[in-house]
């Protein structure tokens, strides 16, 4: 059981933190303390003996025994079991020491103990040429440059010691170099260690002795200096353009005037402006394809990988993630050499693990391979790296959009954790550069139809980071493959396009103007008319660039996705801003459309003229007459209500269901998959494996998508609702005109000053305020055909027309609505006071009267009636 106060928390103890003769407890994770005439060791998790002290026992930690050597055998052996002579000294550990060119012997062949140590001085002269090892306990044969220079292993005057490396006096030596490194997002510029010790033999041994390794270490050490290019300077680059430039007799590699024989290639030239010789003039040999039998779906690249000091590594592809920092599964890291699919990737890496997994920076050449069908072998072409970092006589030349001042190199790395290094290689590094964004685009031919492209390029941004705590420090990195063609055709073709229906637009704007101004009686052009027709202009001017965005949806959702062998690639995010602000523009004109819908609907005049007439007399009382007086017996306004109320209720009359509409293509995008037609990837499927890598959206794609499934939809509603659900379930629109002719109403509305829609509900009965058995009466006759027809026109059907009237009939219809709205506004408020309510009821029997006798061509002169 356990205690209520028992705790299970720990003091945090680091090795770090031990101090004197504590060593840290891997066990206890805490500091523990050393027996007698012990310290720390080294790695600080242990014990060891002190100085003139041998080991007696040892179990590990705490576990071991020491003893003091005697006076005579004051020195310890290497390995600390034993106690020897030593004649000359000992080091700083009690242990014995001997002059820089000799070795020291503690034991005999056989590995019995001397007695006392000796230091045997390596036989250097020409017999031998040997020297002492790194541990100085064994004679090895020299360095080859001495043997050279000076027949021993001495690199004696007046010959010139350079490094490890050992170069004759009449020696043409490159310059003093300068063993700097610039971190220039850090404003930092250190002495490195690294280069501190090679730089300056690696140029010698390169330019003397045509050495490889060392030619590829000092072309590294340019690389991890940023491809830094002045003509002043002598740092890294300033050797490497000083050794190329000395062997220019050498000749170069495969006819590459830029690659000399024995050197690495670094550069395309040696000033800026052949990028676009190098990136648009000749086509990369190979043509890609998405679909087919002779498929080459592939960006097959090949790295040829050197480790920092030259040595060459192997070839290597780069599928795997080889230059990818972003961890991920195989499937996803291979997707981005698929041709075709736009690959984007980015994650946070902590700056301690990328000290654990690239302690050693890896330089890559990459390489393009491909098949030359007429001999049958198999070719690399060089692609080249655009170092957004690199300077050219302090100038950032490669971060402009001119290709022409682009500075194009060769090799590249992900991560330099050794030139940041300060006074010993051993130490942590200062400063790290990271490959924070790594983008290979691939540009196609244009007017090419079979899948041509020019030689694609790596864009690489490399950040600095200064260490403070590792554990705590984190990096955003990225890594993108991107495709682009020349976008200039097909914003010519838009262009055009959206010029012709533009004008298009605007002539059937004036047709619609000038319409509007027959409808409204008005033959002078005003302000007002200027204004509608620019109103009526925004409304098909949105329709265009509708048309427009819709076209090049469909356009390039087609053509991409369908295509066999390339000759179209998707726009890039940055080439999408003309069609995005195209939606922008027809969605913020519709929406001035609407507005102007909303207001031409809100001041329509609607009036629904009652065709009933009184039924007999009944008796009324008259005030102020004290007596009763026989009048016409009322009609109810009870049906007028209600086909004002089904009025309202067939607003909301669509072809479509809004819901199912909406509920459609979101299940057609979603379910279906319709929505992965619009990634950006050659791929048509309509699923996806959750294993597979899946690219970014095209905006143009998802509005093709998007666009092409809702018309689609749409059209079939529409087609639904017009041949079978209008014809053999319910037509709204022809109900609310027989309802009209039952209830004995007609519907007069006037969407302009002088036109607008009848709606003819007379009754063919002559009454429809009647009882049950006589409208069953009367709908029997009706359908025995045994009364006239329903139509306005004797022997027609026709109910529904458009009208037209003079300025003379409005001005009268005016005259009379006046009086509806005039002083206290609308009959409807409670507050209207009983005259106006008054003059209100007679003002609408007078307007009733009015537009009955109107109908009834009592008026015939003063209007224009027409079927529509």
């Amino acid at each position: 059981s356990f205690s209520d106060a028992q705790s299970f928390s720990l003091p945090l103890r680091r090795p770090q933190s031990c101090e004197g003769a504590q060593y840290f407890d891997i066990a206890s994770l805490a500091c523990g303390q050393c027996g007698p005439s012990q310290r720390k060791s080294v790695q600080g998790t242990s014990c060891s003996c002190l100085p003139g002290f041998k080991l007696v026992s040892d179990n590990g930690g705490t576990s071991i025994t020491c003893e003091k050597c005697p006076e005579n055998k004051s020195g310890v052996t290497q390995d600390g079991w034993n106690c020897i002579v030593c004649p000359k000294g000992f080091t700083a550990e009690g242990k014995c020491k001997c002059a820089a060119n000799e070795i020291l012997v503690e034991r005999a062949t056989n590995g019995a103990l001397l007695d006392a140590a000796s230091c045997i001085q390596c036989e250097g002269t020409e017999s031998s040429f040997a020297t002492p090892n790194v541990l100085g306990n064994m004679c090895i044969r020299c360095e080859q440059t001495f043997i050279s220079v000076s027949r021993s292993c001495h690199c004696s005057v007046p010959n010139t010691l350079v490094g490890s490396l050992c170069f004759s006096a009449t020696g043409n030596l490159p310059p003093k170099g300068i063993a700097t490194v610039r971190f220039g997002k850090l404003g930092i510029t250190l002495i490195s260690a690294w280069f501190l010790k090679n730089l300056q033999a690696s140029a010698a041994a390169c330019l003397l002795y045509s050495n490889l390794t060392s030619c590829q270490a000092l072309g590294n050490m340019c690389v991890m200096n940023m491809n830094y290019l002045s003509s002043a300077s002598t740092d890294a680059c300033g050797l490497f353009q000083y050794v190329f430039a000395n062997t220019a007799g050498l000749g170069n590699v495969h006819s590459i005037s830029f690659w000399r024989q024995n050197l690495p290639w670094l550069y395309y030239g040696d000033q800026p402006g052949l990028a676009s010789q190098v990136l648009e003039t000749a086509e990369f040999p190979s043509s890609f394809t998405f679909k087919g039998t002779n498929k080459n779906i592939k960006l097959k690249f090949v790295a040829a990988s050197y480790d920092a000091a030259g040595n060459f590594l192997k070839w290597q592809y780069l599928e795997g993630g080889i230059i990818q920092l972003c961890p991920d599964t195989v499937t996803k890291l291979n997707a981005a050499y698929i041709f075709g699919t736009t690959y984007q990737q980015k994650c946070t890496i902590s700056v301690s693990r990328i000290l654990k997994d690239y302690s050693d920076p890896v330089f890559y050449d990459v390489f393009l391979e491909y098949f030359d069908e007429e001999d049958g072998q198999q070719y690399l072409w060089a692609v080249p790296v655009l170092n957004l970092n690199l300077q050219y006589n302090e100038m950032f030349v490669n971060r402009g959009s001119n290709m022409n001042s682009w500075f194009l190199t060769r090799r590249m790395f992900l991560v330099d954790t050794l030139s940041g290094r300060e006074n010993d290689l051993g130490n942590q590094p200062k400063v790290i550069r990271i490959a924070s964004e790594i983008t290979i685009s691939i540009r196609l031919v244009p007017n090419t139809q079979r899948g041509a492209i020019y030689p694609p390029l790596i864009t690489v941004s490399y950040i600095d980071v200064l260490l403070q705590n590792p554990s705590t420090q984190n990096v955003m990195v990225s890594f993108s493959v991107s495709y682009e063609m020349n976008q200039s055709d097909a914003r010519t073709q838009t262009d055009i396009a959206l010029g012709v229906l533009g004008g298009l637009a605007v002539l059937w704007s004036l047709l619609k103007t000038a319409g509007w101004k027959r409808r409204i009686g008005s033959p002078m052009i005003d302000l007002q008319t200027v204004l509608k027709f620019l109103l009526f202009y925004a409304g098909d001017l949105a329709n265009v660039f509708f048309i427009i965005t819709v076209g090049t949806g469909i356009y390039w959702l087609i053509f991409f996705k369908a295509q066999q062998y390339i000759s179209v690639l998707l726009p890039l995010p940055t080439q999408e801003d003309d069609f995005v602000s195209y939606v922008a523009c027809g969605f913020t004109l519709k929406v001035v459309q609407f507005l102007h819908m909303l207001v031409t609907q809100l001041t329509i005049d609607i009036f629904f003229i009652d065709w009933e007439r009184p039924k007999g007399k009944v008796l009324k009382a008259v005030e102020g007459e004290n007596g009763i007086k026989s009048t016409a017996a009322p009609v109810s306004i009870w049906r007028t209500y209600f086909i004002a109320n089904e009025w309202n209720e067939i607003q909301t009359i669509r072809k479509i269901n809004p819901l199912f509409q909406v509920l459609a293509v979101l299940f057609f995008l979603e379910v279906v998959g319709f929505s992965n037609l619009a990634l950006m990837d050659p791929s048509s499927s309509l699923s996806r494996s959750p294993e597979s890598y899946i690219a970014p959206w095209s905006r143009i794609l998802r509005y093709g998508v998007t666009a092409v499934l809702w018309l689609v939809i749409a059209i079939i509603q529409m087609a639904y609702f017009s041949v079978f659900y209008e014809r053999f379930v319910e037509d709204k629109i022809r109900q609310f005109v027989d309802l009209c002719c039952m209830s004995n109403i007609s519907v007069f509305l006037l969407s302009n000053r002088c036109f607008g829609y009848y709606i003819h509900g007379r009754s063919v009965h002559g009454h429809a305020d009647t009882n049950m058995e006589e409208m069953n009466m009367n709908l029997k006759r009706e359908a025995e055909n045994l009364c006239s027809q329903r139509g306005l026109v004797p022997n027609t059907d026709g109910q529904t027309f458009q009208i037209s009237i003079s300025s003379k009939m409005r001005q009268q219809y005016d005259r009379i609505h006046e009086t509806l709205t005039r002083k206290h506004g609308p009959v409807r408020l409670l507050n209207s006071s009983t005259t106006t309510f008054e003059q209100s009821t007679k003002a609408y029997h007078t307007m009733n009267k009015f537009l009955g006798s109107f109908i009834d061509h009592v008026c015939i002169q003063t209007f224009n009636l027409g079927t529509g």
